[in-house]
């Protein structure tokens, strides 16, 4: 029996090093400027894959040279000064040549805790006005139908961590602010903007409880095409150059949604018939910000009614439904690709820490990905 026990482990290390080979590792980790740190970082993936279990830095170091490796493991993620946005800028561009997706996803993530030393910790209000103690981050993914891969994330810091002794505990750089849920979506669409070579956009926001009005507006400054989900209470008027025979004035975006029946189409946009409504809007208070309210009626089972604004200029509604459907590619590949890989998992104080861990677990995520798509690195190369 202990044999096929290690006989399965040995299965297991091999299927890592196939899919984690030397062209990827120097793909996405070239940045780091010492072979070491090269290493290292190869050596936490390759934990975070393997390790049964939570993949604390205390696991991963006793799967990689035991108790005498977890300093070292602690410094690299902790404390080393090599910075984590090139490996994420790798990162993204290797999973566009390899996994085409077809947008950015823009969703925030919940990483409950039990204590409150974890940097970024807080008490977390949730829709229906749950509280839970945890951190609150935002991803952004790049997704196709079928696979979702993170390459950047956003960590909330409260105002109490802007103030000694927790900043300095937690080693929160100078240049870190407080920051909303919203205000963390747009570093997230300025930072994947700003990968060079990647395409821009479309780019879905599918986050509950902020301002998707403001987000909307933000997102048309840039000129990209975009989708953001809105709640039923988003302020909203008519555009009375397409539609001059209704008032102007300011209604809940699930008021217009309802009381336009003639405007609504049945579709299908790839996985069942549905009932869609696309209204010219503007959202106030700019009179020249004009979006499309997209609202659908889904068959029982789904969400009955689900509301969302985008630049898209499409006679039909089926490709931005489409684009509605990759949140939940994010939220299915996170359930059986993100949590095995320890993407929750990183539970020391330091600022640059959480950064770094997540930074490799995002790494294993895609590693694990083109593994179960039986992709390697030549096939990026292929494509690239």
């Amino acid at each position: 029996m202990r044999d096929l026990h290690q006989h399965a482990c040995v299965n297991e290390e091999l299927t890592t090093s196939a899919a984690l080979d030397a062209g990827l590792s120097e793909r996405l980790f070239g940045s780091l400027q010492r072979s070491g740190q090269r290493i290292k970082a190869e050596q936490y993936v390759r934990g975070l894959l393997s390790v049964q279990g939570r993949k604390t830095l205390r696991s991963i170091a006793a799967q990689l040279d035991g108790a005498a490796a977890q300093q070292s493991v602690h410094h690299f993620i902790s404390e080393s000064p090599w910075e984590w946005m090139p490996v994420r800028r790798a990162l993204a561009r290797h999973a566009q040549r390899t996994l085409a997706p077809d947008a950015w996803v823009i969703r925030p993530t919940l990483i409950p805790k039990a204590g409150s030393h974890s940097v970024g910790v807080d008490q977390q209000v949730l829709p229906r006005g749950r509280i839970v103690n945890g951190q609150h981050a935002v991803g952004a993914w790049l997704v196709s139908a079928r696979s979702a891969v993170p390459v950047d994330w956003q960590l909330r810091l409260s105002a109490r961590w802007m103030v000694d002794p927790l900043r300095q505990r937690a080693s929160v750089p100078a240049d870190a602010a407080v920051g909303t849920i919203e205000e963390c979506v747009r570093v997230a669409v300025a930072n994947v903007l700003g990968i060079e070579g990647l395409p821009r956009g479309p780019v879905v926001v599918d986050v509950a409880d902020v301002d998707a009005v403001s987000i909307a507006r933000f997102l048309s400054s840039t000129g990209i095409p975009f989708i953001v989900r809105v709640g039923p209470e988003a302020q909203l008027r008519l555009d009375r150059s397409e539609l001059p025979k209704y008032g102007g004035r300011e209604r809940m975006a699930g008021e217009l949604a309802e009381s336009l029946p003639r405007l609504r189409q049945q579709v299908n946009p790839g996985d069942g018939p549905t009932t869609a409504v696309a209204i010219p809007v503007v959202a106030p208070p700019s009179r020249s910000d004009r979006m499309l309210l997209l609202g659908e009626w889904r068959p029982v089972g789904h969400p009955r009614r689900r509301l969302w604004l985008t630049n898209a200029d499409v006679p039909s509604a089926v490709p931005a439904l489409r684009l509605t459907r990759l949140p939940g590619v994010v939220v299915r590949d996170f359930a059986t690709i993100s949590e095995s890989v320890g993407v929750r998992d990183f539970a020391g104080r330091s600022f640059p820490g959480w950064h770094r861990h997540i930074t490799l677990a995002s790494v294993a995520h895609l590693v694990a990905t083109l593994e179960s798509r039986g992709l390697s690195a030549s096939a990026g190369q292929a494509r690239g």
